[in-house]
């Protein structure tokens, strides 16, 4: 049997749709880092001139009280039904995911009723008892980051800046690190795979930046969700992620991108936990290494202000990069609000620098 030589790799590309997207918001994402999905909006609509309906009638999709085991999978396969109908009802085909743990278990979903379809028919008869509203399957549903990665020349076609350092006219050098349930449960449904998932690295080679390959390229972030509710079990999820920036040490990364919000706040959080127990950082200098999501990545490139964008909230400092990248900056603005108004700075920590 003849094998095509990109057989495999085809395997694991997907259908995105062009245009008309309906966007499911994410719960942690917005607690997180509240500027992101605005911007991540901003950059469709404005930028890339995309239709995107942002609907104020959707809900969590009660993926973390799923996966901790507080409600079982009948309750949340009626929750996301709820959704395709606020997506059916506003006259929209292709849903966008904004949190990788939706995206997780909005393709379980899909696949459950796929393979299972007594269970379509019992959440049809659900919904229907609970809101008295019917749904149609989305023709496209994908995570957010597949978008940007398939605009990802046409961004770069409008950026002002890219992944190179001005003072040394070299590429940064990038670390990309996908949300477990991205692509790992259902790797047919991440770009790549789950073992050369590209939708991240796909960003990196067209932005003009160096992809990190190191030997915990692939691990968890240590996130785990009882790993992190419970707090006796919060160990477990520091020491997966600096068993990660342990890794990527001696490759000096100028940066890590990632595409979940829950581990882009622990790759960011720890860093400053594991400063403060152990005295270790990560980044040059005494600083940490940053991390962004793309749409943070993309709206740097763009020329968008750090501070507009949310860039202040993340806790290791973002100064380094912008300054690698030749973005002008004021620091004087970095804790202001709106109609300037003073916000306050916080703390800085003992041993992790920050500007």
């Amino acid at each position: 049997m003849k094998i095509r030589k990109n057989e495999n790799w085809d395997a694991y590309q997907k259908e995105i749709a062009d245009d008309k997207y309906y966007f499911a918001r994410s719960c942690i994402r917005q607690n997180i880092f509240p500027a992101a999905e605005n911007l991540y909006m901003d950059i469709l609509k404005d930028v890339l001139g995309k239709d995107v309906f942002d609907d104020i009638k959707q809900t969590s999709c009660t993926g973390i009280a799923y996966h901790s085991g507080l409600i079982p999978m009948e309750t949340i396969m009626t929750v996301v039904a709820r959704q395709f109908s606020l997506m059916n009802e506003a006259g929209y085909e292709n849903f966008i995911v904004s949190c990788v743990t939706s995206f997780g278990i909005y393709v379980e979903i899909l696949e459950t009723w796929k393979h299972f379809p007594g269970t379509l028919q019992k959440t049809r008869e659900s919904l229907k008892r609970a809101t008295g509203r019917t749904f149609e399957i989305p023709k496209n549903l994908v995570h957010a980051s597949d978008v940007i990665y398939k605009f990802r020349k046409e961004i770069m076609e409008k950026a002002k800046y890219k992944l190179v350092n001005v003072n040394t006219g070299e590429a940064l050098k990038v670390v990309d690190h996908i949300g477990c349930h991205y692509a790992k449960i259902f790797p047919e449904h991440g770009i790549g795979g789950a073992e050369y998932p590209y939708v991240l690295a796909g960003l990196t080679d067209e932005w003009g930046g160096k992809q990190v390959d190191y030997p915990e390229r692939r691990h968890c972030c240590g996130f785990g969700f009882r790993q992190y509710l419970l707090k006796s079990n919060r160990g477990y999820s520091v020491t997966n992620s600096k068993k990660k920036f342990d890794s990527m040490l001696p490759y000096k990364p100028d940066l890590i991108i990632a595409n979940c919000p829950g581990c882009t706040f622990f790759l960011d959080r720890w860093q400053y936990v594991i400063a403060e127990q152990d005295g270790k950082t990560y980044g040059e200098n005494g600083f940490g290494i940053p991390v962004l999501t793309y749409e943070e990545i993309a709206g740097l490139l763009l020329g968008y202000d750090p501070w507009d964008i949310g860039l202040q909230i993340h806790q290791v400092s973002i100064e380094p990069l912008l300054e690698k990248l030749g973005i002008k900056y004021d620091p004087d603005k970095k804790y202001k609000g709106v109609n300037n108004e003073d916000l306050g700075s916080p703390e800085l920590p003992k041993v992790l620098k920050c500007c």
